[in-house]
C-alpha cells in the first residue's frame, strides 16, 4: 500500500500538462572552474544548486542535500553520520569518495587517507551555490576527479539569520549567519552547533549512539583598490559521536536499534586558516593565488594513538578572459602528512595546468592539460621508503548551441587517482578501533579515460538534461579481504556506462516538479585477488543500477510551501562481494520525506517529515554485516529569522 501512494504522487506531478506562470527558469553560470561559463554552453554534464535550493531543501547537513536532491550519493560511514561516503557514476561506496574532488572556496577537503570528506564541517546556512562537474574536471581538480569534482561555494552578502529547531530523538540544532557587503568590503561570520541523543543502543547499560557537533566559520574580502580584493578566511569544527557496529541478517530483521558487534566513540576535530589575493591586471588578464592551512585530529576513545594531520597547499593561476578566447594557467600543490604514534607518512601533489576554451559563433571548444608529480615517504622506527609518480590529465571538449534553449556537448577526460596512503599497508582490524598496520607495497596509481555526450534544454518553464556516458579503468584501486587481511590493490581492468537524466518541470504557478534518475553499469573485466580468486565480468559491489530522485512542490500560496521526495536506489551486491556469490546482496534503498514551510517577512517557520513510511535501510558489508542507515521515521519543526 505503501509503495502505492508513493507512486500515485509521483504519478500525478510527471503526467500533469498544465502551463507555467510566474515562476521562470533559466541557464545558470558556472562560477567555480577555472574558466566561467553557462551551463547551456557547457562543454560538460554539471549540475547547479543556488543557496535558495538549499534553503528549501532543510536538510540537517551537506550530505542529506547531496542524496536527496542530486545524482550524487551519500550514506553513513559505516554508522558515522558525520563522515558520510560518497558515490558518484558508479565508483562504489567503498572508494567512491576517493574519485571526486570537493573543494570549498577552492580549498580541496579530499584527505591522503582513506577517509571521506569532511561535509559536516560546513553549515548549509552559510553556501551560496553548489556545482557539480560530472565525469571531467581532471584538468583544475587534479588527483582523484575521476567521477567529477563537487564545488561549493559559500555566501559573500548582507544576509544576516538564525535558525533554530528541534526534532526526534532529542535532536536539537541552531546556525546563524551574519554577513556585510560593500564595494570594498565583504565579510562575514557563521556557525552551527547539533546534538542527537541517539537512536540505537551501543552497550547493554542503555547508552545510544548519540551525537554532537559545532562549527564556525569567518571570511573576509576587501578591495583597497577597485582591481585588487585581498582574501582572508577560517574554519573550526568539532566532532563528538558514539557509533554502533553491525548487525546480523536475523538482528537487523527482529530489532534495528539493538547493539551491533561493538560500538565506537570518535573525536574528530579541524581548523584551518587560508589567505589569497585576485589582482585585475587589465580588462582581460587577472591573476589569482591562494593558500591554505589545516590542522585536524581523529582520536577512537579509547584508542592506542591519535591521528594527527598536517595539510598545506597553494595554488595560483593566470587567467585570461575575451569574447573569443578564455585561458588559465596555474599551480597547485597540496602537502599532506599524518602522524601516529610510531610511524609517519607524507603525500605531496605538485602540478602545474593549462586550461583553455575558444567561443566561434554556436561552438566552444574546450582543451586542457595537467601534469602532476605525486611522493610518498613513510617512517617508522626501522625503516624509511619513498615512492613518486607523474601523472597526466587531458580535457577536450565540444558544445554545439542548437538555439537559445537547446545544445548538445561531448567531451573526453584523461584521469587519474594516485593512491591514498592507506592504500600501501595491511590493516588488522580484529582489536577494532584499535587498527594495527603493517607496510605491504607501493601500489600503482589508477587511469581513466571517460567519454561523455549530453543534450541540454533550457526552457522557461523546463529544465532538461540529459547524458550517456563511458569510462574505461586502468589498475582500479580496491580492498581485497579474500586472504583475511584488508589489503588495497588494483584491480586489473575494468570499466563503467551510464545514464544521468535531470528534469526540472514548471506545471504551473502551484506546483513544479524536479526529477534526477540515474543508471549505471559497473563491470571488473579481469582480476586474480590474493587468494588466487579470479574476477571476470563480475559487477563492482555497492553500485545501484537504478537511482531515482523525484520531488513534487505544491505552492498553495505566495508564502507556503509544501514539499514530497522520494528516494529510490535499486539493489546491489553487498561492499565486500567481488565475485558476486555472497548469499546477501544489499537491499533497495526507499526513504520518503515530506516538507511544510510558511516564509513571510523576515520570519519561516519549517517543519519536515524524513522516512514517512518508517522504511529500514542498511548498508551491506558481508553476510550478516549491515549497518542500519536511515533506518526509522524522524522529524523536526523549526524557525528562521532575518534581519
Amino acid at each position: 500500500m505503501q509503495k502505492t501512494i508513493q507512486l500515485s504522487l509521483l504519478s500525478v506531478a510527471l503526467l500533469s500538462q498544465l502551463n507555467a506562470k510566474d515562476i521562470t527558469l533559466a541557464p545558470l553560470e558556472v562560477t567555480s572552474t577555472a574558466i566561467k561559463t553557462d551551463e547551456l554552453k557547457s562543454t560538460d554534464a554539471v549540475e547547479i544548486y543556488t543557496q535558495k535550493d538549499i534553503e528549501k531543501a532543510h536538510v540537517q547537513n551537506i550530505y542529506e542535500f547531496l542524496n536527496k536532491e542530486t545524482s550524487v550519493i551519500t550514506m553513513p560511514s559505516y554508522g558515522n553520520p558525520f563522515v558520510q561516503l560518497i558515490d558518484m557514476h558508479g565508483y562504489g561506496t567503498s572508494n567512491g569518495f576517493l574519485n571526486v574532488v570537493i573543494k570549498v572556496d577552492g580549498r580541496k577537503l579530499n584527505n591522503i587517507d582513506n577517509v571521506p570528506q569532511l561535509l559536516s564541517s560546513i553549515s548549509p546556512a552559510s553556501i551560496s551555490k553548489i556545482e557539480i562537474i560530472k565525469s571531467s574536471g581532471i584538468v583544475t581538480g587534479g588527483d582523484g576527479a575521476n567521477a567529477g569534482v563537487i564545488n561549493i561555494t559559500t555566501k559573500k552578502s548582507n544576509d544576516k539569520d538564525i535558525s533554530f529547531y528541534m526534532g526526534t530523538y532529542g535532536l536539537v540544532d541552531g546556525s546563524f549567519y551574519i554577513g556585510h557587503k560593500d564595494k570594498k568590503l565583504a565579510i562575514s561570520a557563521s556557525g552551527e552547533a547539533q546534538k542527537n541523543n541517539g537512536i540505537r543502543y551501543v552497550d547493554d547499560n542503555g547508552k545510544k549512539d548519540a551525537s554532537k557537533f559545532s562549527t564556525g566559520t569567518f571570511n573576509l574580502a576587501y578591495n583597497p583598490l577597485e582591481a585588487l580584493e585581498l582574501r582572508l578566511g577560517a574554519n573550526y569544527s568539532n566532532i563528538d559521536v558514539n557509533y554502533p557496529g553491525y548487525l546480523t541478517k536475523q538482528q537487523y530483521d527482529n530489532d534495528v536499534i539493538q547493539k551491533g558487534a561493538f560500538s565506537v566513540h570518535q573525536k574528530y576535530t579541524t581548523s584551518s586558516i587560508n589567505a589569497g589575493t585576485t589582482y585585475d591586471i587589465n580588462e582581460a588578464l587577472s591573476f589569482k593565488a591562494d593558500a591554505s592551512h589545516e590542522y585536524k585530529t581523529s582520536d577512537y576513545v579509547p584508542s592506542s594513538g591519535i591521528y594527527a594531520y598536517n595539510y598545506n597547499s597553494a595554488q595560483a593561476s593566470f587567467d585570461y578572459a575575451t569574447d573569443k578566447l578564455a585561458l588559465s594557467l596555474g599551480y597547485n600543490g597540496f602537502f599532506g602528512q599524518r602522524t601516529q604514534t610510531g610511524n609517519k607518512m607524507t603525500k605531496d601533489n605538485n602540478a602545474i595546468y593549462l586550461m583553455s576554451e575558444i567561443y566561434l559563433g554556436k561552438h566552444t571548444f574546450k582543451a586542457g592539460y595537467r601534469f602532476e608529480k605525486v611522493s610518498y615517504k613513510y617512517n617508522d622506527t626501522t625503516k624509511t621508503l619513498d615512492q613518486s609518480d607523474n601523472l597526466n590529465g587531458i580535457e577536450l571538449g565540444y558544445n554545439y548551441l542548437l538555439d537559445k534553449e537547446q545544445s548538445l556537448f561531448i567531451n573526453y577526460a584523461k584521469g587519474y587517482q594516485a593512491p591514498n596512503i592507506d592504500s600501501f599497508f595491511k590493516a588488522d582490524y580484529s582489536n577494532w578501533p584499535n587498527v594495527s598496520y603493517a607496510f605491504n607495497k607501493f601500489i600503482n596509481p589508477m587511469k581513466t579515460d571517460s567519454y561523455t555526450v549530453g543534450y541540454n534544454n533550457i526552457k522557461p518553464t523546463n529544465k532538461f538534461k540529459v547524458s550517456l556516458y563511458y569510462i574505461h579503468l586502468k589498475d582500479e584501486i580496491y580492498l581485497d579481504k579474500t586472504s583475511g587481511g584488508y589489503n588495497n590493490t588494483n584491480l586489473d581492468k575494468s570499466h563503467k556506462y551510464g545514464l544521468d537524466l535531470y528534469d526540472k518541470y514548471l506545471i504551473n504557478k502551484e506546483f513544479n516538479v524536479a526529477l534526477n534518475y540515474n543508471y549505471v553499469q559497473a563491470i571488473i573485466d579481469d582480476e586474480k585477488a590474493d587468494n588466487g580468486t579470479i574476477y571476470h565480468n563480475t559487477k563492482l559491489p555497492g553500485v545501484s543500477n537504478h537511482s531515482i530522485k523525484a520531488t513534487l512542490n505544491y505552492l498553495p500560496n505566495k508564502y507556503t510551501t509544501l514539499a514530497l521526495t522520494e528516494v529510490y536506489r535499486s539493489e546491489a551486491y553487498a561492499a565486500d562481494d567481488f565475485a558476486n556469490n555472497f548469499s546477501q546482496k544489499q537491499d533497495a534503498y526507499t526513504s520518503t520525506d515530506i516538507s511544510a514551510t510558511y516564509a513571510k517577512d523576515n520570519y519561516e517557520v519549517f517543519a519536515k517529515i524524513n522516512n514517512l513510511f518508517n522504511q529500514k535501510n542498511g548498508l551491506w558489508v558481508q553476510d550478516d554485516a549491515i549497518y542500519p542507515i536511515n533506518y526509522t521515521t524522524t522529524g523536526f519543526v523549526g524557525l528562521k529569522l532575518k534581519f
